[in-house]
């Protein structure tokens, strides 16, 4: 009797609070959808909610921004579950394991990853308001984990443009100024990359603080709130095709399930809508897919709208869509989501247990040698993915070998790396490090090709026996040094180095680079290696404090050495052993280029390189004086007709005059041709079908055949090229389009040595591949005193290729 007693007066007190609870319309002073609400404001409303109902509404903040705002996530579900949550997150966990006993549903609902896609807030707050009134009863069995706003840089960005620019009354007009946002648009984060496809390659601070929290979590159910083109109809789940082979056929089935639930809604209300078209499940950096990897039904929801909507605009079959639409839109299948997860809590919960058993995947252990610099920054991504790691207790290997494309050997030692799949992260770990993913559809949204160990330069072999690993040592590579050695040495082949270098040069240290290999007291070292010697600083009275105190700060390992008198190779006084130009560098920013390509670079310096940039608007740039200068950068982007012979002519005399020009991919274009420098398109054969009629209905595949959605190509390395100091024999270079040039006559870095290119990985056209044989990938051309670096192919992608960075530091500081 007591206990009924308890529960009456918990639901009474409930249903009060629910009846007192303020709408988002009543909180904020104006209908919700005639407004864009501001992240300050979406704050005060959860805490509102978490001050007024904190039996059912528990808010935290997850960590901050760039632009330091809040990232913040509510907690929502019945009372009885607030009151006993860690309980209910930890025998979630337990399922990991088998052992967990929770019959509870956990959905994820994440809006706003894309910050003009600004109508997810919105319909966060309508969401949870309901919730917390009228669906209740979802809440009995089910946690609710909701992020308002993934991106709230972009997202403000966004808002606070449109705010500026908007007609009073706003104007439906799709050509208004309201509805066209300029160079920078609110889509992305501070550093302009894709909040979307850093799941997995965590080189973001939103994404970096919202996986620990995640990881904390993992939930059953994720959906990611997206907008897509003002004219597209409603989608959501079921996915397209290609779907990893790794999904379960609960995770494909489950999505049916949503799917048909929400399509009761939308069919009772007239909405359009479109499923298993565009939208696929490949990828393993979406905030769907990365979500499946790990257990969830991860899935994308995608609302006509984003940037192009404004609070209301005329699409293209003349109906009127408004902000009010699309959060009515967005907010049905939030609420859909949490009632299907709701009716099915155990059957969640299950399937969840199911997909952490082990599982016999072909490969069982993927073993990585190489440079330990690289395996350190391997290991610190794993160590974020909560993904277990050893060193082997063999001596030796067999498998698929990532370097030859065949099975084969591999001498193995404490220093390699041991990733298994007999863990609880074994789904993601096949999904990142296997070493070409079967495509189901050649047809797919994003890159087909990721592999780790291609990424970040190692050898690997791919066992399908579990190879025995123990627990990996940390070690201190930091040496110690002594005053009153002739020079210090260290080498050259990471972005540890590269730091490293960064850091001397910012405080004034000079330093040297061996343009041979050479070796002295009885040590080799290889091209690129830096001589910090004592002469050159003589006139730097705390040189050896700031030299002990950097090399401490980056783990340097730094050699001393008595003598400039080699055993081999050329004399620390040789002109083969020049002193490094400190750089003083800027880069273009506006239109032409490419936002994304742009922010690539600046994130690269700001948070990766530590070494300072000046950003240049191509607004002013005729205006400024580039002798300022010794370095210019053009990030990628559409170049074509943007540089006139005047502009070109001016690049051309101040690179004649001394001047370093990085041109990367997009950018090429814009500065070859009969008034720009001397590097040649490649002509592509002619396609044989070109002239021959073909079925509209196959269009879209022939297209295809000329298309390389981010497939990964071995290719040649002349290391004795300062452009690729650090390198080996091969590369493997990411490839994202078919754009080709022809062999520079000098200075050929890295190029395709073969009419048919070695693809290892990924998905290219057969046209696409004919037309890329051959081809130039990084070169560096000379006119007068100065250089012109050629980056057909793009190594700060994403900031996840880990192992192309180098060559972008070599053009930074090797090349002159």
């Amino acid at each position: 009797m007591a206990r009924f007693l308890f529960s009456l007066f918990v639901l009474s007190t409930c249903l009060l609070t629910a009846q007192n609870l303020q709408s988002p319309s009543e909180f904020l002073g104006y209908e919700l959808g005639t407004e864009f609400t501001r992240h300050h404001e979406v704050k005060d409303y959860y805490e509102y909610l978490a001050e007024q109902a904190p039996d059912r509404v528990k808010l935290t903040t997850y960590g901050q921004t760039n632009e330091r705002r809040p990232l913040l996530l509510a907690y929502v579900s019945s009372a009885n579950n607030m009151a006993n949550l860690e309980n209910i997150r930890q025998e979630h966990l337990k399922d990991i394991e088998g052992s967990g006993s929770t019959s509870t549903a956990i959905v994820w609902l994440s809006y706003n990853v894309h910050g003009n896609e600004s109508v997810g807030t919105e319909a966060s707050m309508q969401t949870v308001y309901e919730l917390l009134t009228k669906k209740q009863s979802y809440l009995e069995n089910t946690v609710v984990i909701i992020d308002p706003c993934v991106n709230p840089d972009g997202r403000d960005r966004y808002v606070n443009w449109y705010n500026q620019y908007k007609n009073t009354p706003h104007q439906l007009d799709a050509n208004s100024k309201e509805h066209n946002e300029g160079w920078w648009s609110g889509r992305s984060n501070h550093y302009m990359f894709d909040l979307n496809r850093d799941w997995a390659w965590l080189t973001q601070v939103e994404s970096q603080q919202r996986l620990k929290v995640y990881n904390q979590w993992l939930p059953h159910v994720h959906v990611d709130f997206h907008e897509q083109g003002m004219d597209n109809p409603y989608y959501f789940a079921p996915a397209a095709e290609p779907y990893h082979e790794v999904i379960t056929n609960f995770q494909r089935d489950f999505q049916v399930t949503l799917g048909k639930n929400h399509a009761k809604y939308f069919d009772a209300n007239g909405w359009f809508y479109f499923t298993k078209e565009i939208f696929d499940l490949f990828y393993p950096s979406y905030g769907d897919t990365y979500p499946t990897y790990n257990g969830a039904i991860g899935m994308t929801y995608e609302q006509g709208g984003s940037g192009r909507g404004g609070l209301g605009v005329i699409n293209r079959i003349g109906d009127t869509l408004t902000l009010k639409d699309r959060i009515a839109h967005h907010h049905t299948t939030g609420l859909s989501t949490v009632e299907v997860s709701h009716q099915n809590a155990q059957k969640l919960n299950t399937e969840f247990r199911k997909f952490y058993q082990r599982k016999n995947f072909k490969y069982k252990s993927y073993v990585l040698n190489g440079d330990q610099d690289k395996i350190d920054a391997l290991k610190q991504l794993l160590s974020q993915h909560e993904i277990k790691y050893g060193s082997p207790t063999v001596s030796s290997t067999k498998g698929y070998n990532y370097q030859t494309g065949a099975n084969g050997n591999m001498a193995v030692s404490e220093n390699s790396l041991v990733v298994s799949t007999n863990q609880p992260k074994g789904t993601l770990v096949k999904v990142l490090f296997e070493p070409n993913a079967k495509l189901s559809d050649s047809l797919t949204y994003d890159i087909t090709a990721w592999s780790l160990p291609y990424a970040y330069g190692l050898k690997g072999i791919a066992s399908t026996s579990l190879v025995p690993s123990s627990q990996v040592s940390q070690k201190n590579t930091a040496s110690t040094i002594s005053p009153g050695s002739y020079a210090y040495i260290s080498d050259w082949n990471s972005m540890k180095d590269a730091r490293f270098l960064a850091a001397l040069l910012k405080e004034g240290i000079r330093v040297r680079k061996a343009d041979h290999p050479f070796s002295v007291e009885g040590k080799s070292f290889q091209r690129g290696s830096l001589i910090i010697t004592k002469g050159d600083n003589q006139n730097k009275s705390d040189f050896f404090t700031k030299l002990s105190a950097i090399s401490k700060k980056h783990n340097q390992e730094l050699t001393a050495s008595s003598t400039g008198y080699v055993d081999s190779g050329k004399d620390f006084g040789s002109d083969y052993v020049q002193m490094i130009t400190k750089p003083k560098i800027a880069i273009m920013s506006g239109e032409p280029t490419s936002t994304l390509r742009f922010g690539e670079i600046w994130h690269f310096f700001e948070q990766q390189l530590h070494y300072p940039i000046s950003v240049i608007d191509s607004e002013y740039a005729n205006y400024v004086d580039l002798e300022d200068y010794n370095i210019l950068i053009l990030p990628g982007g559409n170049y074509a007709g943007h540089f006139k012979e005047e502009q070109l002519k001016k690049l051309k005399d101040w690179v004649g005059s001394g001047g370093k020009l990085i041109a990367m991919d997009g950018a090429i274009n814009g500065i070859a041709g009969e008034n720009g420098f001397g590097i040649k398109k490649k002509e592509a054969a002619k396609d044989s079908t070109e002239n021959k009629p073909m079925p509209h209905k196959n269009a879209e595949r022939e297209q295809i055949k000329k298309a390389i959605t981010g497939a990964i190509f071995k290719v040649k390395v002349d290391n004795s090229h300062p452009l690729a100091y650090g390198y080996g024999a091969d590369y493997f270079t990411l490839k994202l389009g078919n754009a080709s040039y022809e062999y520079l006559p000098w200075g050929n870095a890295a190029y395709l040595d073969s009419e048919f290119p070695n693809q290892v990985s990924g998905f290219a056209g057969s046209e696409a591949r004919k037309k890329i044989g051959k081809s130039l990938i990084f070169g560096v051309e000379s006119v007068g005193q100065g250089n012109v670096v050629y980056m057909v192919d793009n190594p700060l992608f994403r900031g996840f290729w880990e192992n192309g960075k180098l060559f972008f530091a070599n053009a930074l500081f090797m090349v002159d």
